[in-house]
C-alpha cells in the first residue's frame, strides 16, 4: 500500500473446504485478518478448482470478508492519512475526499476517472463507504475491479463542462439504484473533462440538489 501496489492474498486460505462444507476456525481467522490488514483481494485455488464444495467455499469467504470490512476501524483514515506525503494534485484530492467522507458520513464517494489512479489512491485507506469509479475506459474498468472497496461503473458522457459531467454521473448512479435523492456524496473530477491525470476538484453534493454543500 505504501507504494500504491495491489495486494492479493492467496494459497490454501480455505484448504479444508476442498472436502468439508465449512471452514476451520483458523481459516476464518486468516481470511478476516487479511482483510483487516488491508489486502485488496483474496483468492481461492484448489478449493474451487477441484474441491467438493466450490459454491459453499465462495459464499463462506464472501461472508467473512464482508463481516471483517464492517468491523474495520472507523478512524483508519485519521490514523494512517495524517502521515501521508502527497506529491500530486490528484492524489491530494483523493485523500481529501476520503477525509470528507469519513467525517461527514456520506453515502458514497464517486470518482470520475480515466486511468483509475484516483480510485487506486482512495482504496489505500478505508472510508467506510463504497467508492464508485466511473470511467469510459474498458481497461480501467477491468483494473479497478481489484481495488479494495472500489466498484467500477462504465460511464460514457458527452459533456464538455465539469458541472454537466457531474450531473450526468449523479444521474447514472440514480438510474442504477446506487444512490437516492437526498443522499450526500463526495465527487472528484478533473477540470479538463475526459483527460487522465487532471483530477483537481472535489465537490460535496446532495443527490437531486444542484446546490454545492
Amino acid at each position: 500500500r505504501a507504494h500504491n501496489k495491489l495486494a492479493i492474498t492467496a494459497t490454501q486460505m480455505m484448504e479444508s473446504m476442498i472436502t468439508s462444507p465449512i471452514p476451520t476456525r483458523a481459516e476464518v481467522s486468516d481470511v478476516a485478518n487479511a482483510v483487516l490488514d488491508g489486502t485488496d483481494a483474496v483468492m481461492l485455488s484448489a478449493e474451487t478448482a477441484v474441491g467438493d464444495y466450490p459454491v459453499e467455499t465462495i459464499e463462506a469467504m464472501a461472508r467473512i470478508c464482508l463481516k471483517a470490512e464492517r468491523e474495520a476501524e472507523d478512524h483508519a483514515i485519521d490514523r494512517r492519512g495524517k502521515h501521508q506525503k502527497f506529491t500530486r494534485i490528484d492524489q491530494s484530492i483523493a485523500m481529501s475526499a476520503l477525509f470528507a467522507a469519513s467525517h461527514l458520513k456520506v453515502k458514497a464517494i464517486v470518482a470520475l476517472t480515466q486511468s483509475g489512479s484516483t480510485a487506486l489512491w482512495m482504496s489505500r485507506m478505508s472510508a467506510g463507504v463504497p467508492i464508485f469509479a466511473l470511467t469510459p475506459v474498458q481497461e480501467t474498468l477491468t483494473k479497478v475491479t481489484l481495488f479494495s472497496g472500489v466498484h467500477p461503473l462504465a460511464f460514457h458522457s458527452t459533456a464538455k463542462e465539469q458541472s454537466q459531467e457531474l450531473h450526468n454521473a449523479e444521474q447514472a448512479l440514480l438510474d442504477k439504484g446506487l444512490v437516492e435523492n437526498g443522499d450526500m456524496i463526495v465527487m472528484t473530477v478533473g477540470e479538463a473533462v475526459g483527460k487522465a491525470g487532471h483530477t483537481n476538484t472535489m465537490k460535496i453534493v446532495r443527490v437531486g440538489d444542484r446546490h454545492i454543500i
